[in-house]
């Protein structure tokens, strides 16, 4: 064999074969796991399916059969579209719908901002108390935000800062609620990227705030993605803060599910429609954004 024909066949790229019924990184696939896993997802869209099943029926049909009826003999049932149209004309959904945006959004955005400078100054910077402040805050984390309440109603009220009932109230409530749980997990990420890449951009002549901006944030990017998840869906589904900080025409669309049930039952036909409005956008948010909750939960977690 001549020299140049192997050192055209060196030159060539080796493709790794992957046996049949392995992984990407040469496990092998458990049969046992995938139909447990299989069985476990379906169980967990169970109560979705039957929601969304029970919010086209009508009331009498929802007591007196299963919905799963409803799918075994789909054409002897009463369908109806009475219960999304009665939400959102009777119940005003839409503009709760658009109430929780303008609530969650902010209340989102605002404490990964202060959280992610905050974790940079923990993780990068030096400074007198460093450890015992971070260990304040994660302490924070046990206290139950109901203890809070009746003080921050007499801040926020009229005998306070009189704020009590504007959405500006919510967000510096859901932002101060949710800065101790981001600062730890941004934090926790952030001491896992390498310290040379910083100590570099310091030589070359950036101060803290190039090195945030154009460095750290880009790499942590995953964990903040991850909170935002989090942040988002919690604050979506808030419903005490929003009762208690909101008026009834800039309430949230949870207060307004809470309200379609009157005292002596009436109206319990709406709820799986407004349920199932009130879904959408998190389960949309959860979809589009579980690959990020994933890596950054888990690449936090082994430092800190």
């Amino acid at each position: 064999m001549s020299t140049s024909t192997m050192a055209a066949r060196t030159t060539e790229p080796q493709q790794v074969t992957r046996a049949k019924g392995t992984m990407k990184d040469g496990r092998r696939r458990s049969i046992v796991s995938i139909v447990t896993l299989t069985i476990l997802g379906l169980m967990w869209c169970l109560p979705t399916l039957g929601l969304l099943v029970t919010s086209f029926r009508t009331r009498d049909d929802a007591a007196t059969s299963g919905w799963w009826t409803a799918l075994l003999n789909p054409f002897g049932q009463g369908w109806t579209l009475s219960n999304y149209s009665t939400v959102f004309t009777q119940a005003d959904m839409g503009n709760a719908f658009i109430n929780s945006l303008v609530v969650a959004i902010p209340a989102t955005i605002i404490p990964i901002m202060f959280a992610a400078f905050a974790s940079y100054a923990f993780t990068f910077m030096d400074f007198p108390g460093k450890d015992v402040l971070f260990i304040i805050i994660v302490a924070v984390l046990v206290v139950p935000i109901q203890v809070a309440f009746q003080p921050l109603l007499d801040l926020l009220g009229p005998r306070g800062l009189g704020i009590s009932g504007q959405y500006i109230a919510v967000w510096l409530l859901h932002t101060g609620f949710g800065m101790p749980l981001a600062i730890y997990t941004l934090r926790n990420y952030m001491s896992t990227l390498p310290r040379s890449i910083v100590e570099s951009a310091k030589i070359d002549g950036c101060g803290h705030f190039q090195t945030f901006w154009k460095l750290v944030a880009p790499m942590s990017m995953p964990a903040i993605a991850a909170f935002a998840t989090l942040q988002f869906l919690w604050v979506w589904n808030d419903l005490l803060i929003a009762k208690l900080f909101l008026k009834s025409e800039n309430t949230t669309v949870i207060v307004k599910l809470q309200g379609l049930l009157g005292t002596q039952g009436q109206g319990q036909e709406l709820l799986t429609a407004g349920a199932f409005i009130s879904m959408v956008v998190p389960m949309l948010v959860f979809v589009l954004l579980q690959r990020f909750l994933v890596r950054g939960m888990t690449s936090g977690a082994v430092k800190g």
